[in-house]
C-alpha cells in the first residue's frame, strides 16, 4: 500500500475503497434528561470511498439501515424505530453523499455532504482524520478514518420530546455523530 506523505500531511493511495463493516462504527450521542448523554450506533452500514488524484475531488457515499439502531436498551430502541423517531416502516435508510471536501491541514479534512434522513435531505459537515494505511496479512490494502459532526435532529423531522417537571426536555436537540471507519481497496 502506498500512501503519499506531503508537507501538509499523509494522503491515502488513489482508488475505490469499500467499508469493512466488521472494523467500523457509525454512532451518535445525544443529551438525555439534561444531565447525561445516551450513545448508540448502527450495525447495518455500507460505504464507498473514492480517493481521487486531487484529494479534494474525492467522494464518499454511505447508506445506513436505521432499523439496526442499538443503544443497549431494547425498549428505547423499539421507541426509536417507531413513528415518534425514525419511523422505519416508512424510512428504512439514511444516506450521506459528499458534495465537497476541503483540506484542513495535516491529516484533517472537512467533508460537506447531503444527509437524507426521515424524508428530509439537508447539508451536514463532518471533520475527518486520516488515520493511516496498511497492507494486511492477506495482501489487502486498507485505510482508516475517524470522523465527527453534529446535526439538529429537529431539522430532519425528529421532533418527539417530553418536558421535564424541573425544566428542560427528555431528549436533546443536537446529536453528535461519531464514525470509525476502515476501508478495503476494491
Amino acid at each position: 500500500m502506498t500512501a503519499t506523505t506531503t508537507t501538509t500531511g499523509t494522503l491515502p493511495a488513489t482508488g475505490t475503497y469499500t467499508l469493512d463493516t466488521s472494523h467500523a462504527h457509525v454512532g451518535f450521542k445525544v443529551r438525555h434528561l439534561m444531565v447525561s448523554k445516551v450513545r448508540g450506533g448502527f450495525s447495518d452500514v455500507a460505504a464507498t470511498l473514492t480517493i481521487a488524484e486531487e484529494p479534494t475531488d474525492s467522494a464518499v457515499e454511505v447508506s445506513v439501515g436505521v432499523a439496526s439502531i442499538d443503544t443497549k436498551d431494547e425498549q428505547r430502541d423499539a421507541h426509536l424505530r417507531g413513528a415518534d423517531f425514525f419511523d422505519v416502516e416508512r424510512y428504512q435508510t439514511m444516506t450521506f453523499r459528499s458534495t465537497a471536501i476541503r483540506h484542513l491541514g495535516k491529516d484533517r479534512w472537512e467533508i460537506v455532504g447531503d444527509l437524507s434522513l426521515h424524508g428530509v435531505t439537508a447539508p451536514i459537515t463532518l471533520v475527518a482524520t486520516f488515520e493511516g494505511s496498511v497492507t494486511d496479512p492477506y495482501g489487502n490494502d486498507r485505510i482508516g478514518f475517524t470522523a465527527s459532526g453534529e446535526l439538529d435532529r429537529e431539522a430532519f423531522g425528529l421532533t418527539w420530546n417530553a418536558a421535564l417537571e424541573t425544566g428542560g426536555v427528555v431528549v436533546g436537540k443536537q446529536v453528535q455523530l461519531e464514525v470509525e471507519a476502515e476501508f478495503v481497496k476494491a
